[in-house]
């Protein structure tokens, strides 16, 4: 399989000539896999931004046809409940960044006609040179390779389901050799705390660091507790295994620090 990667440098999406430009790099059998985003989004002007950029994909879709197309969305469009989610729950976003990721899956939908169209929903990524060093795994396993303490919001008692970024790469692997269409998320159905997690990176740094926990200014995202029910990914794939999150953390350190 034949792979090329289109960075910003390659396509600005907000361009004046973006739609021009991917359209004149699409060929009919193509499988395109859409992963660009301005992340996380925060502010009106990022969800604007992103709304231009799929704009642009979309375009460029409708201009030259191709054979299969991935979009890389995220749980962030799925209400917190009922509880454990699947494919079928609610996708009724309360966040600016799930609104973004809803609203571009569905001009997507709308573009695509009878193209298939796979949509995967992965929950929190962890992994290897993340640029996003976001709350959680990242952060805070450069935190403690560089002797820095670990802040965590209240005590860390927050309990999500966190996914390694090479097994999502799996996924869309298989996804785009299928020809897959439809929804699917992308997490293990384990849930770990916030605590949990640091003490697992920290067993793996070369050094003790300290975990302090820090007073909360608002309510827990998601009530603290957010699990998934992934059988529809092992109905789609009966011999992909999930990397364990001890497993994952443990190859992301070798990765990265060596």
């Amino acid at each position: 399989m034949a792979v090329e990667g289109l960075g910003r440098r390659g396509i600005d999406l907000l361009g004046d000539k973006a739609a021009a430009q991917l359209a004149a790099r699409l060929r009919r059998d193509d499988a395109v896999v859409v992963v660009s985003a301005i992340a996380p989004c925060k502010t009106p002007a990022m969800m604007v931004d992103n709304i231009r950029m799929m704009g642009a994909v979309c375009e460029a879709l409708s201009t030259r046809p191709v054979s299969h197309v991935v979009y890389i969305s995220s749980d962030a469009v799925y209400a917190d409940g009922p509880l454990p989610l699947t494919e079928a729950s609610p996708a009724a976003p309360t966040s600016l960044h799930g609104a973004m990721h809803l609203a571009r899956e569905q001009m997507l939908a709308a573009t695509a006609g009878d193209t298939p169209l796979a949509i995967l929903r992965p929950t929190l990524v962890y992994g290897a040179g993340d640029p996003h060093n976001g709350y959680g795994p990242n952060r805070f396993r450069r935190l403690a390779n560089r002797g820095e303490r670990i802040m965590l919001f209240g005590a860390g008692e927050e309990r999500r389901d966190h996914v390694l970024v090479d097994d999502i790469a799996e996924i869309a692997l298989r996804v785009l050799q299928h020809s897959s269409a439809g929804i699917l998320n992308i997490a293990t159905g384990t849930v770990a705390s916030f605590r949990a997690l640091a003490e697992q990176v920290i067993s793996l740094a070369p050094q003790e660091v300290a975990i302090e926990p820090t007073p909360r200014n608002g309510p827990m995202p998601h009530g603290g507790y957010r699990p998934f029910d992934p059988a529809a990914t092992t109905k789609a794939f009966p011999d992909f295994r999930y990397t364990p999150l001890a497993e994952g953390l443990a190859q992301a350190q070798r990765q990265e620090f060596g």
